[in-house]
Formats: C-alpha cells, sequence, structure tokens
C-alpha cells in the first residue's frame, strides 16, 4: 500500500487529507493504521520523532468513535502542554470533516475551571498531561470509566520525567478491556516495564532498529575547551547564515543565559522553557514557527511541543544527562523527508559520552573542526552575494535610481561591487582577524596518551568514606568553586582522597579556595598532584578513558598503580590528621588569644594597671 485511499480511512478522514496535502503515508502510518482499523488489539509502535506517530494513531481512533455521543471514548496522554496542544491541533484538523466531534486538551498552566467545561460540553477525545489529568480526576471533573481507547504518547519521556505513578494512576480509572496504544521514539526498560503492565498480547511495530536515527540526519562533534563553549556556538551560527535551528541546554538557567548572550551579540534567538508562563511560550513558539526567532534554546522537556518541518540544524550545546534523550533531540530535525544536521559541542570530559550515544543511534559522528574567522568571513560574503544575485526587483525602487546613478557615475563597476561587498566583509574581517582558534586536539584520534598544559590535576583528602561518589563530589567542587559543570573533569574517587582537573587558569581559585576550608568540622586540603601525567590517581589511561595496555608491562603497570593508590592513601590520612591537628591548635589558639583579649577588657574596665602575660591569676576570693 502507497496511498492513504488503501489504507482503509473513511472518507471525511481522506478529504482532510487531501486538504492537508498529504500524499504518501509515513513507515509507521503504514504499518499501524491498517490493524489499529481493523483489530481491537494494544499496540506498541517504536518510530522516531518526525515519522508522523500522531497521524499513525489519530486516525484510527478519530474512525472508530461515535462522533454522535458526548461521552469520552479516547484518551490520550503526552508528556508536555506543548506537545499535549500540538497532538489536540493535529485531531482538529484530521476531524475537521467529522461534525460533532470534540477534542479537548487539558494541561497545567491554563485554567482547570475552563477546560472542565470544555469537557462537560462533551469531549470524545482528551489529550492530556498526566500531572493535570491526575489532578480532575481526584476532583471528579473528568469521567474515564467509559473510554476505549488510551494512548500513551512519547511514552518513554513521559517516564524520564517521573510520571509513572500518575500514569499508573490514571489508568486505574478505566476500564480492563479498552484498547491502549503505546508510542515512543526509544525504548528502555521502563518502557518495557509498563507495556507488560498495561498490555495483553500487544501488536508490536519497530521502524528502524530500536533507538536508532533517522537516516536523514548527520551528526558532528566539535571539540573545544568548556570556556569556548559559546564562543564555539556562536561561530557556528555565523558559518551557517540561514541555520534555522533548536539549541539544546540542561538546565532552565542555562537556556535563558544563552539566549540572552545570543540576543545581546545580534542574534535572532529566544528562549523556550518551563519557567515561562503559557502565554510566554506561545508567543515564542509563534515566532519560531513564522521564522522570525532564527535559533530558539530550549530544555528537553519544552521542545518536546516543537513540531516544525523546516529546522536545518539542532546544536547541542550541553549534552544531555540521560543518553537516550539524544535520539529525542537530533529528531527535531530531518523531519518529513528533508535532511538534516544535529551537532554536538563538547569539552574533553565529555568524549566518552560521543562513543556511547553511537552505540545507541547506530551512527558515527565526524568530528569537525570549529571554523575559523576567514571561514566564516568567506562564507558570509558569498551568502550575501547569492542573496544580491537572486533577488527579484520591483518598480518600487525606480524612483530613486536616478540620484543613485548620480551618486556612483564616476565609480567602475568593479569599484562598485569592492564598496558594496566590503561592508559586510570588513565586519565580519574586523571581528574575528584577532580571533583565536577554538580548536582543542581529540587525544582518541592518537595511538598515544596527550597530556593537556592547560589543565591542573588536584589531590583533595575526602573520598568514599566521606560519602562521595565521582557524580557528588564534581557537584560538591563545582558548587562551592562556582564553576561550570564542565569546569571540572577527570574526577576519580578513592577510599579517603580523590583526584579532579580544572583548567589551569583557575588554579589560583581552587587552592586560595581550600586555604582553612572546613567541610562537616573537618579542615579540607586540596594541592597540585605530582602525577600530573596521569589520570586517576596514578592509573596512566588513554584519551578515550580505557587503561592502556603496552605489550609486556600491563602486570608491572598495575603494580605500580597500587603502590600509587597506596602512597596517596597514606600521605592522605597523614594530611587529614595533620589538618584535623592543625586545626585544633588553631582553635586552641584562638581560644586563648580570645580570653586574653576579654581579659585585657575587663582590665581597663576597672582600672587595672596588668596586661597580657604580668597579669596576675584572679583571686577566687570577692570582698
Amino acid at each position: 500500500m502507497s496511498t492513504f485511499q488503501e489504507l482503509g480511512l473513511n472518507k471525511d478522514l481522506l478529504n482532510a487529507i487531501t486538504d492537508m496535502g498529504f500524499v504518501t503515508p509515513s513507515d509507521v502510518q503504514l504499518q499501524a493504521i491498517p490493524q489499529l482499523l481493523t483489530e481491537e488489539r494494544d499496540l506498541v509502535a517504536l518510530a522516531q520523532t518526525g515519522t508522523g506517530k500522531t497521524a499513525a494513531f489519530g486516525f484510527p481512533m478519530l474512525q472508530k468513535i461515535d462522533v454522535d455521543s458526548r461521552t469520552t471514548q479516547g484518551l490520550i496522554l503526552s508528556p508536555t502542554r506543548e506537545l499535549c496542544l500540538q497532538i489536540t491541533n493535529e485531531l482538529k484538523q484530521y476531524g475537521k470533516y467529522c461534525r460533532g466531534l470534540n477534542v479537548t486538551a487539558i494541561y497545567g498552566g491554563a485554567s482547570i475551571t475552563d477546560q472542565a467545561r470544555q469537557v462537560k460540553r462533551g469531549a470524545q477525545i482528551i489529550v492530556a498531561t498526566p500531572g493535570r489529568m491526575k489532578d480532575m480526576i481526584s476532583r471528579k471533573l473528568v469521567d474515564i470509566s467509559k473510554i476505549q481507547y488510551s494512548v500513551l504518547d512519547e511514552a518513554d519521556e513521559m517516564l524520564n520525567m517521573g510520571f509513572y505513578e500518575d500514569i499508573t494512576d490514571i489508568l486505574s480509572h478505566t476500564p480492563d478491556e479498552k484498547s491502549t496504544w503505546l508510542f515512543s521514539a526509544t525504548m528502555p526498560k521502563e518502557v518495557s516495564n509498563i507495556a507488560k503492565k498495561f498490555m495483553y498480547d500487544p501488536i508490536e511495530i519497530t521502524v528502524g532498529n530500536k533507538n536508532e536515527s533517522t537516516s536523514n540526519v548527520s551528526h558532528e562533534y566539535y571539540l573545544v575547551n568548556a570556556r569556548d563553549r559559546y564562543q564555539a556556538l556562536k561561530r557556528l551560527a555565523d558559518a551557517h547564515p540561514d541555520i534555522f535551528s533548536v539549541i539544546f541546554c540542561r538546565t532552565k538557567r542555562d537556556t535563558q543565559k544563552v539566549a540572552e548572550n545570543l540576543i545581546e551579540s545580534g542574534y535572532s534567538a529566544g528562549a523556550l522553557h518551563g519557567d515561562l508562563s503559557q502565554n510566554q511560550r506561545d508567543l515564542v513558539m509563534k515566532s519560531f514557527r513564522n521564522k522570525q526567532i532564527q535559533m530558539l534554546v530550549a530544555t528537553d522537556v519544552a521542545a518536546r511541543g516543537i513540531d516544525v518541518d523546516d529546522i536545518t540544524h539542532v546544536i547541542n550545546y550541553q549534552l544531555p544527562d540521560e543518553i537516550e534523550t539524544y535520539t529525542h533531540r537530533s529528531g527535531r530535525t530531518g523531519r518529513a523527508g528533508k535532511t538534516g544536521v544535529s551537532m554536538v559541542i563538547v569539552s574533553k570530559s565529555e568524549l566518552r559520552k560521543i562513543k556511547s550515544i553511537e552505540r545507541i543511534i547506530k551512527k558515527q559522528f565526524e568530528k569537525k573542526d570549529i571554523p575559523s574567522g576567514t571561514e566564516i568571513t568567506e562564507v558570509q560574503l558569498m551568502s550575501l552575494a547569492n542573496k544580491i544575485h537572486t533577488t527579484e526587483t520591483g518598480d518600487e525602487i525606480d524612483k530613486y535610481l536616478e540620484s543613485i546613478n548620480e551618486l556612483f557615475e564616476d565609480t567602475s563597476k568593479e569599484d562598485l561591487i569592492k564598496k558594496f561587498f566590503s561592508v559586510e566583509f570588513n565586519r565580519f574581517h574586523n571581528y574575528y582577524q584577532k580571533s583565536k582558534d577554538l580548536g582543542v586536539v581529540d587525544s582518541r584520534d592518537s595511538g598515544e596518551r596527550r597530556v593537556s598544559s592547560n589543565d591542573t590535576r588536584y589531590f583533595i583528602n575526602v573520598g568514599r568514606k566521606d560519602g562521595f561518589d565521582w557524580m557528588k563530589l564534581k557537584d560538591f567542587l563545582k558548587e562551592k568553586l562556582e564553576l561550570g559543570r564542565d569546569d571540572v573533569f577527570k574526577v576519580d574517587v578513592k577510599e579517603s582522597f580523590s583526584f579532579f582537573n580544572t583548567e589551569k587558569e583557575t588554579q589560583e581559585k581552587v587552592l586560595a579556595f581550600f586555604t582553612d576550608f572546613k567541610h562537616e568540622g573537618r579542615f579540607v586540603n586540596v594541592e597540585v598532584s605530582e602525577n600530573k601525567g596521569r589520570s586517576g590517581g596514578g592509573r596512566r589511561r588513554d584519551g578515550g578513558g580505557s587503561r592502556r595496555r603496552d605489550g609486556g608491562g600491563g602486570g608491572r603497570r598495575r603494580s605500580d598503580d597500587k603502590r600509587s593508590d597506596k602512597r596517596y592513601s597514606d600521605r592522605g590520612d597523614r594530611r587529614s590528621r595533620r589538618s584535623e591537628d592543625s586545626g585544633n591548635r588553631s582553635e586552641r589558639r584562638s581560644r586563648r588569644s580570645n580570653d586574653d583579649k576579654a581579659r585585657e577588657r575587663r582590665s581597663e574596665n576597672s582600672g587595672s594597671n596588668f596586661s597580657g602575660s604580668d597579669r596576675p591569676r584572679r583571686s577566687r576570693r570577692r570582698d
């Protein structure tokens, strides 16, 4: 089957499909729609973002419900309000010729009273976020006890957001005999578990391989120092003048900060994250769809509702904490048969994640260099030339041509072109002529371990026995030192001590902060490690993080590693004891000094001529 007419859809839906310009069903639609129309079965569909999953479950549900009834017959759960609104709008478009159809969106951030009123009018299909849906059920504002179809859309994302208990509670209010359709871009263990719990003998559909990225998207990574991340982002934007992109950050704070910096730097940018009101988010998305915003900076959660087919690039300003999330990000581009590029800006400490992502998406990343200033200037110049060459002229400018011709009467064609393009050329040339190279050598490109001269490795006398693992220690250090997440790396935690790295430029700040620093009543000592060429407390590693093995020398090196760890462990214990002893002596000296000062003040108040060590002991007898 290669057309929608052959899938078994009714006339009303086919008319809507024709109006929307759909011609050929996608793979997931080809597999799902016929089976859902002819069978009352549960279904698990695994397909990438942007492959037409909404239509795959939307058309069968619209055809099978009774639009003449005011009973709620279909429930669709989605992770975010943006996606909830997107699905609702699409279903309304699909069912535009279904007279009497009422599709209602239920989500947080809007009036719960208005939403309850819409449901009461007779909503055959409810599209909801789990949190708001659970709230309305508890208030008895909605009745889903008679639904026939339930859909879990973007199931993996809902579980990542912690909605498992909410989903369980919501589905407990639905009848057992309903059909449940689960759609997901990835299939982690949690999604498999929810399928087993709520579904019976489901049909399984897989478009492509599990978690695999779409073939329409190419993947690139750019290696930079963590402090140069924003400069790298600007260069990537400048190197692609026609970029229409989504830039992903991990946190709402970083999202807002990057967007503000881009706007301040003169770029057409906007932010999309959970701290914005619904009205603000709607305005941002409207501007983005109209291409008034060229770069949308977003968090993973907020971006779930982005349904724009023309996105040329996805830029991972920061890699996600969950590697599977990368599949969702890259799926924002390369949609509707178009090609796209997923770029990743990484620091050296994140290189290992690239390999992990490659294994999941079954695609190779291409390592690329950050464009130089000369390359960017050339690209921008030629982009301007092409725009001028393809610009269509109108009669409106004719009345100004005489004055313009008089101005350039003595200017040759060559000089005129040179003057015209120098305006744009000089802008970029002057900005980038003294800019530095942002590239960093990837140690994986060579068989030898390369020790960066820009890094400093530190010893710190806390370890596992103090309740730290590598993540807790990294968070502790970045919080105390007020550094970015990527500014602390190569964290290696031992039993009673640990190691970590920062860029050399922060060395003075690190050492100064940990001078006389106490944590939970204990002095924490930090100093520059003696093993500068080693990672992990004497363990020599290759650039990719795997232990280096040279022929015949492995046993000797491991033995040396143990002695190194033992040496640092003993040293750590001694330093800890010395620090504590020193701290106790300091405290005793401080108390003695304070007692002396107090005695001096009392002496001055009483008019005594004695001071300091000449003061006699106070008599116990008081006259």
